[in-house]
């Protein structure tokens, strides 16, 4: 702390809630996670980000890369406008939470989002495709560190966003508890056990 005059002013810190502290290890991709190249699927069928029976979502293409690092991409639809013409901010920041959240699979530590930072560099027109690169930037006890860019039209596009973010693993009990009862019995009454799992996986 340092004093002007009779207020007291923090110093600046290096540090954000997103940025992996010095306890933290190097994220190690598992042995059982996808292959390069690999599409991850929709975790949850009504899920806004990756959902397939969201007709109005974004339908979110998310491919394991190299090491814990995952590949995505959606088009902005007119439905996703918030000034005319370009897609909303709060739809771009959902993008990038579904990205970085995913990276979990990669490492098999599912959990939910504790922090989401962005920061809006261009905007994205409608009809635009949004190419999205997350990678794991250090991992310590419970949470999953995370960071991200988004470019427009292709993986070398002109950068449109960047995020990085803090996932935190909870268990079961966080969805069964704060979640809608009908929807929760829908997740958990579905035969294919890997998709039950993946169902509770992502997003607060």
């Amino acid at each position: 702390m340092s004093r002007v005059g009779r207020v007291t002013v923090p110093r600046a810190s290096t540090s954000t809630p997103t940025t992996p502290p010095e306890t933290a290890s190097q994220p190690v991709r598992h042995p059982d996670a996808p292959a390069p190249g690999t599409s991850l699927g929709s975790h949850y069928v009504h899920c806004f980000g990756c959902g397939p029976q969201q007709s109005s979502g974004l339908q979110m293409d998310i491919r394991a890369g190299e090491g814990v690092e995952v590949t995505a991409e959606f088009v902005v639809k007119p439905s996703h406008q918030g000034g005319p013409g370009l897609a909303h901010g709060g739809l771009l920041t959902t993008a990038m939470d579904e990205a970085l959240g995913s990276l979990g699979w990669l490492v098999h530590k599912p959990g939910v989002t504790g922090r989401l930072e962005t920061d809006f560099l261009r905007p994205v027109p409608v009809d635009a495709t949004l190419h999205i690169h997350a990678w794991a930037t250090g991992v310590d006890g419970r949470k999953l560190y995370t960071a991200g860019e988004g470019r427009i039209g292709g993986p070398d596009g002109p950068l449109a966003i960047r995020a990085s973010a803090l996932f935190v693993q909870v268990k079961l009990e966080h969805f069964t508890t704060h979640g809608r009862p009908a929807d929760i019995k829908a997740a958990l009454d579905d035969p294919d056990l890997l998709k039950r799992n993946r169902a509770f996986e992502v997003n607060p």
